[in-house]
Order: structure tokens, then sequence, then C-alpha cells
């Protein structure tokens, strides 16, 4: 349990760095509401990115992205939703999944924008 937590926030944090290197800048990290976590929430321009990110250390069973089900993406749209009203966001938003994966150790980030539609 503990190495996929180990797993889980080495790859929120390639992911953060990602997208800071793409001009992003990181307003939040693993913002809870209710059962929902978002794991990184970024801005850039108009737009507020809801972001999932998602780790394998190989792809035998799928690419990362995969496992990004119905379910979950309700519990991020009801947080972001949250999220937006509290802090009162007048503009556009966007949901992006990031998936990571460790092949020979060496991580492979792909960015998926607006990936929930």
């Amino acid at each position: 349990m503990a190495e996929h937590l180990d797993l889980g926030k080495q790859a929120e944090q390639l992911a953060a760095t990602f997208l800071q290197e793409k001009g992003y800048t990181v307003v939040a990290r693993n913002f809870r509401f209710g059962k929902a976590e978002i794991d990184l929430i970024v801005k850039k321009g108009i737009f507020l990115v809801f972001v999932e990110v998602k780790a394998r250390k190989n792809v035998q069973f799928g690419m990362p992205e995969t496992a990004v089900g119905k379910h979950k993406i309700a519990l991020v749209k009801r947080a972001a939703d949250f999220y937006v009203f509290k802090i009162n966001w007048q503009q556009q938003i966007r949901f992006d999944i990031i998936s990571v994966t460790f092949v020979r150790d060496e991580p492979q980030v792909t960015h998926f924008e607006d990936a929930f539609y």
C-alpha cells in the first residue's frame, strides 16, 4: 500500500512539474470535497483546469488514463462545481487527465486535455 501511495505522490509531482513547464500555475493540490479528491487544480489564461493524475508501473492491465471511470468523473465534477462556486470563478473550466507510466523506472507523462467530454 505504501508503495502505491509513493507512486501516486511521485506521479502527482511529475504532473505538476510538467504542467508548470507548460505555463500552468498550480493553485491547489489534493483538493477534497466530500468523498471526492482533485489531484491538481491549475490555471492558465482563461482556464481553470481540474486534473486527475493516474499512474502505473507497467501497462500490462491497460493505460493509466483508462482507470478514470464514470463514478470518478462524477466525483471530480461535483468537487469542481464546489470549488468554482467557492472562489467565484467566472471564466472557462476544463477537466484533464495526466497519465504517468514508469517503464523501466523512466517516467512517461501524457497530457489529455478536455478528457471528460
